[in-house]
C-alpha cells in the first residue's frame, strides 16, 4: 500500500511508479512476443499448444469454434432472471450507444467545393472477453452491441476455455443475445495473435477490441498497426474522492469492488481531503473484508494496489485525478465540489458522480461501455465507444468553377514545397 500527500515533493512521481503498467516488464514483453511468432508461424497447432499450457484445456482442433447447437443450449437452458439481467442491462447500453452513432455530413468549403465526412463499419472485428477468475458476460455486451450498432457485419468472439474445454454458458448466452455466433474457445495472447495473423479455423480480423490482462494488453500493443487495436484496457482500476459528507462504508465497497476482479494487478485509490475521512475508509474497509467469501484473496490485492492520497485543497484533487487518468472516477464529496470535480478532471475513463454512483453500475447497466483506458492511458484514449468499430472517409468533390479559385493557392503550395507536378495537376486542367 501507497500512502502520499499531495505537499510532498515527489508526489506525482510516487503516482507515476504505482500506476505503471504490468507490461513494461521485460520478462511479459519477451513472452508474448515469443507466443505471437509461434501463433504466426504454425497457426491452429501454436494455439492449441499454449491453450493447454496457460488454460489447461486440451483441444482438438475441430474443438476451437463453439458449435451453434451448444450456443443455442446456452441461450435455451439459461436461468430466466440472469436472462432478464442480460436484457436490461443491454437496453440500457443500445440506448446510450445509438445516441452517439456518427452521421455522414458534407457542407461546401471557402472555394464552393462539396466537402464532408463519410463513416463505414469495419468489415470484421474480433471482440476479446476474458475468462479468467470470472466469466464477464458484461463485457460480451459492452463491446458487441456498440459494434453492431456501428453495422459491423461480421464479429468474432473469443474467450478463454474453462479445463474442461467449455465456455461458460451466461458468455454465450449473451453472445447470443447480441447476435454473435462466431464463437472461438480461445484466451491470452495466442488469441490475439490468431485474430491478427488468421489461422486456418480463425480468419483474420479488422480490429481488435475488448479488456485483458497485462499478456493481453502487451499482445495488442505489439501487434498495433498488424491490425486494428481500439485501446488498451489492462486490471481495473478506481479512484474515490471523499469528503467528510463521504459514507465511509459506501466508499469501503466501492474500492474492494475494484479489488473483487481478481487477477491480483488491480489499482485502487481514495483522495481524502483530511486523516478523518482516510481514517474512517480505513476501519470500514477492514470491516467489511471479514464479511466477504474472498476477504484473503481481497486483502492481498489491496495491500500490493492500494493508495491513499492526501489532498490539501480541491485544486489538489483535480491535479492527481487529471494525472492519474484513472479508469473509473467516482466523486463522494458535497454537491458543490462534486459540481467543480466533474467539470474540471478531464482524463477519467468514465466518471460516477455522487453517493448514489457506484463503479458496479458502470460495469453493468449504465449504458456507457465498460471497457475503459487504464494505466494511465485515459490521458489520451477514451472509453470504447461506436466510433471505434467505424472508419472515416473525408469527402472531397470540387467543379471546374470551385477548382479554378482554389489553382493560386494549390500552386503556391507547389512552388514553396518544390513540388512542380502538384501545381501542373491543377493548372493542366485550364490548358
Amino acid at each position: 500500500m501507497l500512502k502520499v500527500s499531495t505537499r510532498d515533493e515527489d508526489c506525482f512521481e510516487k503516482l507515476r511508479a504505482f500506476g505503471a503498467p504490468a507490461a513494461l516488464s521485460g520478462d511479459i514483453a519477451r513472452t508474448v512476443s515469443e507466443v505471437i511468432a509461434d501463433v504466426r508461424e504454425r497457426g491452429d497447432e501454436a494455439v492449441l499448444y499454449y491453450t493447454a499450457k496457460f488454460d489447461h484445456a486440451k483441444l482438438l482442433q475441430k474443438q476451437l469454434r463453439v458449435p451453434a447447437e451448444a450456443i443455442d443450449e446456452a441461450f435455451a437452458s439459461i436461468d430466466p432472471k440472469k436472462l432478464e439481467a442480460l436484457k436490461a442491462s443491454a437496453a440500457s447500453i443500445s440506448d446510450f450507444h445509438k445516441r452517439t452513432l456518427p452521421k455522414n455530413w458534407k457542407t461546401r468549403n471557402p472555394h464552393g467545393a462539396a466537402v464532408g465526412e463519410l463513416f463505414f463499419p469495419i468489415r470484421r472485428v474480433g471482440l476479446y472477453v476474458p475468462g479468467g477468475q470470472v466469466p464477464l458476460c458484461s463485457t460480451v455486451l459492452m463491446t458487441a452491441l456498440p459494434a453492431k450498432i456501428a453495422g459491423v457485419p461480421e464479429l468474432v468472439l473469443c474467450t478463454p476455455p474453462r479445463r474442461d474445454g467449455s465456455v461458460a454458458p451466461e458468455i454465450l448466452a449473451a453472445a447470443k443475445l447480441c447476435g454473435v455466433s462466431e464463437i472461438y474457445c480461445v484466451g491470452g495472447v495466442q488469441a490475439i495473435a490468431a485474430m491478427a495473423y488468421g489461422t486456418r479455423t480463425i480468419p483474420a480480423v479488422d480490429k481488435i477490441a475488448g479488456p485483458g490482462n497485462a499478456f493481453v494488453v502487451e499482445a495488442k500493443r505489439q501487434l498495433f498497426g498488424k491490425v486494428g487495436i481500439d485501446l488498451l484496457p489492462g486490471p481495473s482500476e478506481v479512484m474515490v474522492i471523499a469528503d467528510s459528507k463521504a459514507n465511509p462504508e459506501w466508499v469501503a465497497a466501492d474500492i474492494i469492488t475494484q479489488a473483487e476482479h481478481g487477477s491480483g494487478k488491480e489499482k485502487v485509490y481514495l483522495v481524502c481531503f483530511d486523516e478523518r475521512t482516510e481514517r474512517a475508509v480505513d476501519v470500514a474497509i477492514e470491516s467489511l473484508l471479514t464479511r466477504y467469501e474472498k476477504g484473503p484473496r481481497l486483502r492481498e490485492i489491496m495491500e500490493a494496489g492500494f493508495c491513499k492520497i492526501l489532498a490539501d485543497s480541491t485544486d489538489a484533487a483535480v491535479a492527481v485525478a487529471n494525472f492519474v487518468a484513472p479508469e473509473h472516477l467516482e466523486i463522494q464529496t458535497t454537491q458543490k465540489r462534486q459540481k467543480e470535480l466533474s467539470a474540471r478532471i478531464t482524463t477519467a475513463g468514465a466518471m460516477l458522480v455522487g453517493h448514489y454512483s457506484p463503479a458496479a453500475l458502470g460495469d453493468f447497466v449504465a449504458g456507457p461501455s465498460h471497457t475503459l483506458p487504464t494505466s494511465r492511458t485515459g490521458r489520451f484514449f477514451s472509453g470504447l465507444q461506436v466510433s471505434d468499430f467505424m472508419r472515416r472517409t473525408s469527402y472531397v468533390r470540387y467543379d471546374e468553377a470551385s477548382l479554378k479559385l482554389a489553382r493560386p493557392v494549390v500552386e503556391m503550395f507547389s512552388e514553396m514545397e518544390h513540388l512542380q507536378v502538384h501545381g501542373h495537376s491543377v493548372g493542366i486542367r485550364f490548358e
